[in-house]
């Protein structure tokens, strides 16, 4: 049997110094390439990542054949560059490792057979709530938004219960990064009453309730929402639904039954 000893002195050594070190600049802009591309409804031909990324075409074909090479991207028949399956996988391992995964699915579906409306799951990514879950209405007439899309958040409401009930690390981090948030006004008013609705400004005509979920250790850690034609909307219809089943979400990530 081999057994590892490690040395804490130089272990001790190296957490101390690690607080000078800085993460890898030719990463963080490769890494940028995948965010390019998911913001694409379709593959990207190479001059137009690189002009979405204002970098030269050698530049931008380097860092997507080294994307290629990791797996993160492929190739179709038409040599446009897309994401690849690889993707997903993370994606579903971090919905997982977040307790948002397959076992929430039959919540949101079941909420969606209730209200007869569109539900998605919402988390905070890049200082943007982003779309994790969605389960769609079978009404003709609905809102269109796919996995991973973003929204705005000060406008959507999902963004202003991300930011009503962000612990104080988050915050500071959005506002760091130079987010724009919803009036105190209403972020209060979000608290008060445990659910926020859209703006009305990012989408004409479409509007969305949402209701905040909550992990073991009281932390918000995802928007729970239902979105509709503004003309069907009814804040004592899908008001109570959608805070009922956000509860049963944050019992499950609580470890309750």
């Amino acid at each position: 049997m081999i057994i590892f000893i490690m040395d804490t002195t130089y272990s001790n050594r190296i957490q101390e110094e690690s607080g000078g070190v800085r993460p890898l600049s030719t990463v963080l802009k490769t890494m940028a390439v995948l965010d390019v591309l998911a913001s694409s409804v379709r593959g990207m031909k190479l001059p137009e990542i690189a002009t979405a990324m204002e970098l030269s075409r050698p530049t931008a074909y380097q860092r997507l054949l080294t994307l290629v090479e990791a797996g993160w991207v492929e190739q179709d028949h038409e040599m446009r560059y897309r994401l690849s399956m690889h993707a997903c996988r993370l994606a579903a391992a971090a919905l997982e490792q977040a307790d948002l995964g397959t076992r929430i699915q039959p919540v949101l579906e079941m909420l969606v057979h209730r209200v007869r409306e569109t539900a998605s799951l919402a988390v905070l990514d890049r200082g943007l709530p982003c779309i994790v879950s969605r389960v769609e209405s079978e009404s003709v007439l609905r809102a269109e938004q796919k996995i991973g899309t973003t929204m705005s958040l000060e406008g959507s409401a999902s963004g202003r219960i991300l930011t009503a009930f962000a612990d104080e690390m988050t915050l500071g981090r959005l506002k760091e990064g130079g987010g724009v948030l919803s009036s105190e006004e209403l972020l209060n008013n979000a608290r008060r009453d445990g659910y926020a609705l859209s703006s009305g400004y990012t989408h004409s005509g479409v509007i969305a309730i949402a209701a905040p979920i909550f992990d073991m250790h009281g932390k918000c850690t995802s928007a729970l929402s239902l979105v509709m034609p503004e003309f069907r909307f009814d804040l004592e219809t899908f008001r109570e639904p959608l805070i009922e089943t956000a509860r049963t979400i944050t019992k499950m990530q609580q470890g309750e039954r």
